[in-house]
């Protein structure tokens, strides 16, 4: 990738932050994005399928967007940007329909590259039974090296990163906004570690805020990282559930933990448990999965 293309990349994911399946569209013809700032309005607004204002505060945002020096300002902040481009962009991200463009990284990016990861996620109100679940099934997971992927939120998240942590292992959060806006500010301390001895990653720009929406995007990425998912708690419909919605469109393996036959967190487990993931209490049983999937390769 030259640094010319580099920088217009970015420029355009600064001021369009949108999967590459919608970027592609003005590198199909263009790979170099060489003749963007060049384009009619009504021709971007065609490929991309927004309105013409949209097409022309397009333009105009990305024109602006090129004078800034984005290598030295990520390099200032301690981010470095991920390409679909770059050698440690997770080639199973390339599997979702809508691939983040970029990854935007703070930590130690060779870990995208780990070749065993497990998702474990669940509610923001996860109970205690959530961490009690957490501390009986990731031992054997982290001791045979399987890194820890969550999105960081209050409750199942938080415990999972803590949990690896404190077991010796590795993690990844998947955030939902830019760096410039951890969320939340529950986890501020739990992130400022991981950041620094770990992973964090999101495919928003800097400059975003936490919005509702940005929440079931980054779920597809907790997903296409992970080759299963581990969900200890969860109501029947919740944000959790998204994540192993993407995860089975994929082909991802699903573990659910079985709960207490009254709480309401538990009905999203054994909801996924009726239609076929794998109840599990300890972590060599996910293990074992991985032992026969491999066998029967």
């Amino acid at each position: 990738m030259t640094e010319d293309f580099w920088q217009r990349l970015l420029a355009l994911h600064y001021v369009y932050p949108k999967p590459l399946n919608r970027l592609n569209r003005l590198m199909i013809d263009d790979p170099e994005l060489e003749k963007l700032y060049r384009r009619k309005p009504f021709e971007i607004a065609a490929l991309m399928e927004i309105s013409l204002a949209q097409a022309n505060q397009l333009k105009t945002a990305y024109a602006e967007a090129l004078t800034i020096p984005f290598k030295d300002l990520y390099e200032k902040h301690k981010i470095t940007p991920i390409s679909f481009h770059h050698p440690n962009y997770p080639v199973s991200l390339l599997d979702l329909i809508d691939p983040p463009a970029i990854l935007y990284a703070k930590g130690r990016i060779e870990l995208l590259l780990s070749p065993e990861k497990i998702a474990v996620i669940g509610s923001r109100n996860a109970s205690h039974y959530s961490q009690k679940a957490i501390n009986a099934i990731l031992p054997p997971l982290v001791e045979q090296q399987c890194l820890i992927v969550s999105g960081l939120a209050k409750g199942a998240d938080a415990m999972a990163h803590a949990t690896a942590i404190e077991l010796g292992g590795q993690t990844i959060a998947v955030t939902g906004s830019g760096f410039l806006h951890p969320y939340p500010k529950e986890n501020a301390g739990l992130h400022s570690i991981i950041e620094e001895k770990y992973l964090s990653i999101t495919e928003y720009p800097p400059y975003m805020q936490p919005k509702r929406w940005n929440f079931p995007m980054r779920n597809r990425i907790i997903s296409g990282l992970s080759q299963g998912i581990l969900v200890t708690e969860a109501k029947a419909k919740s944000g959790t559930l998204s994540t192993v919605e993407h995860a089975l469109d994929h082909g991802k393996d699903i573990f659910a933990v079985p709960g207490d036959i009254f709480s309401a967190l538990s009905e999203g487990p054994h909801k996924l448990i009726l239609e076929g993931a794998k109840p599990v209490w300890k972590g060599s049983q996910i293990l074992e999965e991985y032992r026969l999937l491999r066998a029967e390769k």
